[in-house]
């Protein structure tokens, strides 16, 4: 299955923002055109299993959702129906933003549900139904940001490709945290090894360690404990950014060429910079940043 059998280049990142560690660049930005970053790793195995007996795909997220706009483009080039749930009533969407445009235009059929819905959706694992036109027994859910069980298979396999890439394990493995499921998929993929640094991309994110958790025991993955979720750079909140941050996205790309968003990625290595120069790590430390795409996201960052 074409669509599914990428992997993406890791780049050495050599310049004064991140003193005293050896620092690469996972670019899965460059995954696909449209199924791109932690998305297209999460969707892989979801979307293997859908190819077997075809139903029609649905999930949820917010109108910048970068899950939504890679679900949307992965089930058009695999002839595949797709629905989104998006958070907020039609009348806050009347003018289609560019990335619900991208998922109508993909074909995904677009669904508006309340705020108060939208919690529900996240709470009570068999509501969605209430939303579906047909029996329930013809689609396949899949939650918030595509975090279930077989999403941590595909994020694990970025762990190998590091290996094979540096010829050993990482020391440390720093990315951007949503839901925890990049973050559990990588610790499945190391298997106990090394240690990995999640930077909560939200505020109030404390429940986050447990949720990794849950997301282990679901995958009959081990226990792990060899990670941490920070939870001081979250900037105010979900794709908040200060000035200092903006100005930093910028400063990046201007050395590097690699785009960056302040939402996720932008976020994760604006806090790397910070701990490269509190003493987080040790002189000449491994240390890999995961780009998790999500690069289509901008636009609506744009506009604000």
């Amino acid at each position: 299955m074409p669509l599914l059998s990428f992997s993406s280049p890791l780049e050495p990142l050599l310049n004064d923002i991140f003193p005293n560690i050896q620092l690469w660049m996972k670019r899965d930005d460059l995954l696909h055109p449209s199924v791109s970053g932690n998305k297209f790793r999460k969707l892989k195995y979801n979307l293997i299993q859908a190819s077997k007996n075809r139903p029609i795909l649905i999930s949820m997220g917010g109108a910048w959702s970068n899950h939504l706009h890679a679900l949307a483009h992965a089930a058009q080039l695999l002839g595949l129906s797709s629905v989104g749930l998006v958070r907020g009533l039609h009348a806050e969407h009347s003018a289609l933003n560019a990335t619900l445009s991208d998922c109508q235009s993909a074909g995904m059929q677009l669904q508006f549900v309340s705020r108060e819905d939208y919690r529900k959706l996240r709470d009570q694992p068999d509501i969605w139904k209430n939303w579906v036109t047909q029996d329930p027994k013809e689609y396949l859910w899949l939650p918030e940001g595509g975090s279930n069980a077989l999403a941590l298979t595909g994020m694990a396999e970025l762990v190998d490709e590091l290996k094979q890439d540096l010829g050993r394990t990482p020391d440390t493995i720093v990315l951007a945290c949503g839901t925890g499921a990049s973050l559990a998929g990588i610790l499945a993929g190391l298997r106990g090894q090394g240690r990995v640094i999640g930077i909560a991309a939200v505020s109030n994110a404390g429940y986050l360690r447990q949720q990794v958790q849950q997301l282990l025991l679901d995958a009959g993955q081990p226990a792990y404990q060899n990670f941490e979720i920070l939870l001081d750079f979250a900037q105010g909140g979900f794709a908040k950014a200060s000035p200092a941050l903006l100005q930093f996205c910028e400063q990046f790309f201007q050395q590097t060429k690699i785009p960056v968003e302040p939402v996720y990625t932008g976020k994760m290595l604006f806090a790397l910079a910070e701990l490269c120069r509190s003493g987080k790590f040790v002189k000449g430390e491994r240390v890999v940043a995961i780009h998790t795409g999500g690069l289509q996201g901008l636009r609506g960052y744009l506009t604000k």
